[in-house]
Order: structure tokens, then sequence, then C-alpha cells
């Protein structure tokens, strides 16, 4: 059980607590005519002095690391894919494991076919996946694995770390230090032959 404090939206109606509200018998006006009072109310109010909304003086918030930049060709209709890629990887990575994951549409011609992936750590940026040089587009759980590694190398990732019943599946990415003499050993081991 949480002792928190309630916390309430500003930007929202709080939720009423009066005992006639939502009974039938009522003699409340209806949600419309309660609208059409507020809309004149707020009309007439905002005729005599500027309205002061509580976040005109806020600034928006700093770059937070580690963030995720997905740049994609928007020409080639890629930001279904993209917005899925963000979706899973924010459901994986939860802040603060990952603070930000951005979308980039690109139009440009020099950049036709494009998909990146990049992982900027604060101190530096990591290009995680190019569509490009790689052949193709990421595979999910080869993607989060990459990123794992850079932003969390112990961290587990469920079945994304497991192979299927036929011992295919998960690909094992060598984290930080790790050295792989050939991607044939990296095959065997996947396999349960190494």
């Amino acid at each position: 059980m949480s002792t928190a404090k309630h916390e309430v939206c500003v930007d929202c109606d709080p939720p009423r607590n009066d005992a006639s509200h939502g009974s039938r018998g009522s003699a409340q006006p209806s949600s419309h005519s309660q609208a059409q009072a507020e809309s004149s109310t707020s009309t007439s109010a905002s005729a005599t002095a500027a309205p002061s909304a509580p976040s005109a003086d806020m600034q928006p918030p700093s770059k937070v690391y580690p963030a995720i930049t997905i740049e994609f060709c928007d020409r080639c209709r890629w930001a279904p894919r993209a917005t899925w890629i963000q979706t899973e990887l924010f459901l994986t990575f939860p802040t603060p494991t990952i603070q930000s994951i951005t979308l980039i549409p690109l139009k440009a011609e020099e950049t036709g076919g494009r998909f990146r992936v990049w992982l900027d750590l604060g101190d530096r940026v990591e290009m995680v996946w190019d569509r490009k040089t790689e052949g193709g587009f990421p595979e999910l759980k080869i993607l989060k694995q990459k990123i794992r590694n850079l932003v969390s190398p112990d961290m587990g990732l469920g079945h994304s770390d497991k192979a299927g019943a036929n011992g295919h599946g998960a690909v094992t990415i060598p984290k930080a230090g790790e050295e792989v003499a050939d991607k044939a050993e990296v095959k065997a081991v996947d396999a349960g032959q190494g």
C-alpha cells in the first residue's frame, strides 16, 4: 500500500464529490447547459483579462539520457514500423533505463531507404542498427539485445533471451568486452552444440 499523496492533474477537471451528482432526480442542469454556461462565463472572463496558463512559463525538458533515435524514410512509408519498434522498446526498457525515444521521418532524396536506430548515452552516440549496412530491418529481439548490452548488460530480456522449441530464436549478441572467435561459434552455442 502506498502512503503517497494522491496527485491531481491541474489540467483536468477534478471529479465532483457532491451527493446529488449523477442522481436522476436532481435539479442540476444538463451537461450541455453546464458547458454552455461555463463557455459563456469563460468567454466574458477572457474578454476582461488575458488567461494565464500554468504551463506558459514552463520550458521544455532538457535532453535526457540514454535516448534512442529512430530515423526512417517516410517516403517508404515506414512510420508504422518505426512506431511499433518505439513502443516495443519503451515496454522493454522503461524509464530510467531509456529516457526517451525520438522518431525522425526523413523525406530527402539522399535519405531514401534509410532506417537507423541510434543510442545516445550522453557521452557518446552509438549506431545500433542501419538497415542498409545490416541487410534489412532489425529483428526485434536482436535490436533489444544490442540496446540492452549498451545500457544495462545484466538486464534479462525474458523470451528475447531464450531459444525457441526448435533451438532457434535467440541469438547471443556478445556483451561489451566479450570476444567471439567467429560467427560459427555463436551459431553453435545458440543451437546447443557448444
